[in-house]
């Protein structure tokens, strides 16, 4: 993984859960609920906050880092902030609707807060690339 796929993929890692934490602290939801999900993809009985939070963590960083990867590949110089949005999408439509009907807490999650965690990770990585391409 080169160094600016790992810058991107670290940033938008953080800041990809932002839109959903938000609209989950807003419609007074569990903020972790998303990331719980994610945990129950590894331990898909298990119904403990700690353990779920702690299998999320690899599930997250893992994902983040891996189309992190991808984009460096084939997001566009000069378009990287545009191409990222709609790699999100595109990555979305992947993860929430092929992979996630497979996964009951996934699929419970409200679609538009991920969506938009999709489409922010995207720019985020996106906008990362475009500052280290320079």
């Amino acid at each position: 993984m080169s160094s600016d796929a790992a810058a991107a993929g670290a940033a938008a890692a953080v800041v990809g859960g932002v839109p959903s934490t938000l609209w989950a602290l807003f419609a007074g939801s569990d903020p972790l609920e998303a990331t719980l999900a994610a945990g129950s993809m590894v331990l898909p009985g298990e119904s403990r906050r700690g353990r779920l939070l702690a299998a999320a963590v690899p599930v997250h960083l893992g994902v983040s880092f891996g189309w992190a990867v991808v984009l460096e590949r084939v997001l566009p110089r000069g378009r990287e902030l545009a191409g990222g949005a709609a790699a999100g999408l595109a990555i979305a439509a992947l993860d929430l609707g092929v992979m996630g009907p497979l996964f009951p807490r996934i699929r419970a999650l409200p679609l538009l807060p991920q969506l938009a965690d999709h489409v922010a990770y995207g720019m985020t990585v996106g906008f990362v690339l475009a500052r280290r391409r320079g």
